[in-house]
């Protein structure tokens, strides 16, 4: 089925970075855009002007989608744009340190944003897409679920958690018109790399940090009509550090 008229995209995590090119990228495929922000009231915004200038619709949703169930922001997406037809949980923190050094309030912290949360907010949007015949899920991993990556173990942990989720939810759904995958970005220039050393670059095959609009035109791609049959896979937008 073609996209209905009139379906949302929520976009976690939204207000910057990946997260705000992502939602930039729908809105030019056509969907209105939930932008979901934490704290950074002021990005989203900025991310919904952009999106409004460019002749889309938007709007910025506040709410920690780590903390609690996700009903309200659905309803709330739902009531100002339309029915939520595409989720991109792409919320995601970071709190690294070696296996041997990490708290038990680091692993749970990184854990409950990066995959549970994105379980709930799939649990939540699967429902209204089945009875649609049409909906788009995509999980934003990263090339460190299936790569080691000493001093991550929470982060890889959570971020392969969603790729094995990712696969089986895509199985339970396929023949009802939802498509559910993921993008595993690796060395993106964002605020969450900054601190990354310039080393870190000679270990990318392209020898650059990857932007954050490559990851919107990846994850644009799967929401797409044109990838209806693509579903249960990762399309790793890496530089080639995956190969």
């Amino acid at each position: 089925m073609a996209r209905p008229e009139n379906a949302t995209a929520l976009v976690t995590g939204a207000s910057k970075g990946i997260g705000s090119a992502i939602a930039r990228a729908l809105a030019q495929d056509g969907w209105a855009v939930a932008v979901n922000y934490r704290k950074d009231a002021d990005g989203a915004q900025r991310t919904v002007e952009a999106i409004e200038a460019a002749g889309g619709r938007a709007a910025a949703l506040a709410g920690d989608v780590a903390n609690g169930a996700p009903d309200e922001l659905f309803e709330r997406a739902e009531a100002e744009l339309g029915p939520v037809l595409a989720l991109v949980n792409n919320a995601g923190v970071r709190a690294d340190g070696l296996a041997i050094q990490l708290e038990d309030d680091d692993w749970d912290r990184v854990i409950d944003t990066n995959l549970t949360a994105a379980f709930r907010m799939t649990r939540r949007a699967v429902r209204p897409m089945i009875r649609a015949r049409f909906g788009r899920i995509v999980n934003v991993a990263s090339v460190v679920g299936p790569r080691a990556n000493a001093g991550q173990a929470n982060y890889a942990a959570a971020k392969a958690g969603l790729i094995g989720m990712t696969k089986t939810v895509a199985a339970e759904v396929a023949r009802r018109g939802v498509t559910v995958n993921a993008v595993a970005p690796g060395f993106i220039d964002t605020d969450m790399t900054k601190d990354l050393p310039e080393s870190a670059i000679e270990a990318v095959p392209a020898r650059r940090a990857g932007t954050p609009e490559e990851v919107g035109a990846a994850v644009r791609f799967l929401a797409s009509d044109a990838a209806g049959y693509v579903t249960g896979t990762t399309l790793f937008v890496d530089g080639g550090m995956s190969a």
